[in-house]
C-alpha cells in the first residue's frame, strides 16, 4: 500500500491486487460483499491516517478507481466536520466505485517508450497514446488497443521498460503534453524501427 498526501484535506492510496489479496479481498468481492469492503476500507483509512498523521473524523468522501491491471487507486477527501456530541469516534464514508478500462505506464526516458512500442507492435498492438508529464513519459493503453491480448501478457512486457502508474488519463490529457495521440505503437514502428 502506497499513501500520498495531495492536500491538507485529501490523500490517495494505491493498492496492488496483491495488497488487496493480503487484506483478504479479491477483485470480484469489491462489487458483491459491500459490508466487508466497508470494513476493509475503514482499516485502510485508519492505517493511512496514522502514516500521514491525519485524524480522520467527520465525513470522508472515498472515490475508488479500479485500474484494470495495476490495482486500485483510492482518493479520500475529508469534508467539514459534522457537529455531533461524540465527534471523536464519528467517521462516515461515502464510497463510489469506478472501474477503469485502461492501463497507464510510466517511463523514465523516450528510448524505453520506443522499445516498448516496438515490442507491443510485434504483438499486433497498433494503438495507444504517449504523453509527457513531470519529466516522465506515459503510455496509455485502452481496452480497445489490447483486446486480443491477456492483460498479464501486456503487463509483463511493459514491466521490462516501465512501471505501472496511478496517473489518470484525464490528468495527462489536461496537464501533460501529448506526444502521440493515438496509434502510438504503429507510429513508433514507422518512425523509429
Amino acid at each position: 500500500m502506497r499513501v500520498e498526501r495531495m492536500s491538507n484535506e485529501k490523500f490517495k492510496i494505491f493498492l496492488t491486487f496483491d495488497d488487496l489479496m493480503d487484506r483478504g479481498l479479491s477483485r470480484d468481492e469489491l462489487w458483491s460483499d459491500l459490508p466487508r469492503v466497508h470494513r476493509i476500507f475503514s482499516d485502510m483509512m485508519y492505517d493511512a491516517g496514522i502514516e500521514l498523521g491525519v485524524e480522520l473524523t467527520g465525513v470522508l468522501l472515498v472515490q475508488v478507481y479500479l485500474l484494470q491491471a495495476q490495482g486500485m487507486l483510492v482518493v479520500v477527501t475529508r469534508t467539514e466536520p459534522v457537529d455531533i456530541e461524540d465527534e471523536e469516534d464519528y467517521m462516515e464514508m461515502k464510497v463510489t466505485l469506478d472501474e477503469r478500462n485502461e492501463m497507464m505506464f510510466c517511463f523514465d526516458n523516450f528510448e524505453d517508450v520506443i522499445q516498448a512500442g516496438i515490442h507491443l507492435n510485434q504483438l499486433k498492438v497498433i494503438g495507444g497514446s504517449v504523453y509527457f508529464y513531470h519529466e516522465h513519459y506515459y503510455m496509455l493503453l485502452r481496452d480497445e488497443d489490447i483486446w486480443h491480448l491477456e492483460p498479464d501478457q501486456v503487463i509483463a512486457l511493459l514491466s521490462e521498460f516501465a512501471s505501472a502508474s496511478t496517473a489518470t488519463s484525464h490528468r495527462l490529457i489536461e496537464y501533460g503534453k501529448t506526444i502521440m495521440d493515438s496509434h502510438a505503437c504503429e507510429t513508433i514502428v514507422e518512425y523509429f524501427s
